[in-house]
């Protein structure tokens, strides 16, 4: 294990790097470029053992890493914002697919107005398309999950196409010290890629087939389950991870002063380290407040959120989207899941940091000061203007 100092893109480089992929499709985009920059440079001097193949559009980027999988090779790609619609066509193919692609997304907002600063709006709006979405909240993450998400999406119970959101710039481009692992204790943990979905002249099989109404629907369910079993593949690896790398990770979310607080903010991404300090501020005052951090939005964390917030008074969700007409896409969620608990405590929705607008500490304090009140609001922060 060495320390490095690195950005949460290069991070993610170095995470697949060790996890070996044998085709990376790039085409670069702000705020994703570095990371398929950092690659092609392993590739040239050796590092990592890979056919480099610089496409020309994100929706090719996609095809040929399916093209990769549906041959039995591990494949990566990654993208943002536009780039990431523009392949959307591409992600239910994967996923229905069953190719087990792992893509790094830089979430970038979406135009327009054109902007490419960081929002999550990119990655929530194709939540259905059958992928495990994870939120990383700094470069260590970054890296970790790299390196873990071939382990549950190459998994035979999984079989599902992985994407890593990294927040753009405020994580893809803030350097920080990182452990990176040795390419042994790599190895030690992650198996060679093997598979029976792929196309085999010895056992010949059809892949990317039509489905009429007979029979779509058991696909479908499968691809459902397949997204359910990552529950509790999640939980496996990231054991194993422990083991071998002593760093620990707590499967579908992270709770924080969760257990006696009255007042619990939900949140993802890079935003809950801000959200963790000022948690830490106000218990300091007497303040019963804690977060609790998403880490997977799918599968979604019905049982998790539902345990952690029973004994709360009220909860309020934070998120960089929104679902336009109605209120943020997370907050859905989180509302579905109190619901099948029967939870009728106070929730309500603070919608931030679109087009890259800074959440400030003192405004994370303000929605903790307006949950006393235990009323229900949808609300954005920071409409006002004011210092970029």
């Amino acid at each position: 294990m060495a320390q490095k100092f690195l950005s949460g893109n290069e991070a993610f480089a170095e995470g697949i790097r060790l996890a070996r992929p044998q085709v990376i499709s790039a085409y670069p985009i702000t705020p994703q470029t570095i990371v398929v920059e950092r690659l092609s440079e392993m590739v040239e001097e050796g590092s990592l053992k890979a056919e480099f193949i610089h496409v020309e559009s994100e929706h090719s980027a996609l095809s040929c890493a399916m093209g990769a999988s549906s041959v039995g090779a591990r494949a990566f790609t990654a993208t943002s914002s536009q780039g990431l619609l523009y392949m959307a066509e591409c992600l239910t193919y994967a996923s229905g697919g069953r190719f087990p692609i792992v893509m790094m997304n830089a979430n970038r907002s979406t135009a327009l107005p054109w902007n490419i600063y960081g929002d999550q709006r990119d990655s929530i709006s194709l939540l259905d398309s059958g992928w495990i979405q994870a939120y990383a909240v700094d470069a260590q993450e970054a890296l970790d999950l790299a390196l873990m998400s071939y382990h549950i999406a190459e998994n035979s119970l999984v079989s599902t196409p992985y994407m890593a959101n990294l927040d753009g710039f405020v994580l893809t481009h803030t350097y920080e010290v990182v452990d990176v692992p040795t390419q042994e204790q790599a190895d030690a943990f992650l198996p060679k890629f093997k598979t029976e979905n792929k196309l085999d002249l010895d056992n010949p099989r059809n892949l990317g087939f039509s489905a009429g109404p007979a029979h779509n629907i058991a696909f479908k369910y499968k691809e459902h389950i397949g997204l359910l079993n990552a529950k509790q593949v999640i939980h496996q690896v990231e054991q194993k991870f422990a083991e071998i790398f002593g760093r620990k990770y707590t499967g579908l979310t992270e709770n924080y002063q969760t257990e006696d607080a009255d007042y619990i903010l939900i949140t993802l991404g890079s935003i809950a380290g801000i959200v963790k300090e000022t948690v830490d501020k106000l218990r300091e005052n007497g303040e019963k407040v804690g977060l609790l951090r998403i880490r997977y939005l799918r599968p979604f964390p019905n049982e998790e959120i539902a345990l952690a917030v029973k004994n709360a008074r009220a909860i309020a969700v934070l998120e960089k989207d929104i679902s336009f007409g109605n209120e943020g896409t997370v907050y859905t969620n989180v509302n579905s899941s109190l619901q099948k608990s029967g939870n009728t405590l106070p929730c309500s929705n603070y919608i931030g940091g679109l087009g890259g607008k800074n959440i400030s500490a003192v405004e994370i304090e303000n929605i903790f000061d307006e949950l006393k009140k235990e009323e229900v609001k949808i609300e954005f922060i920071g409409i006002g203007g004011g210092e970029e």
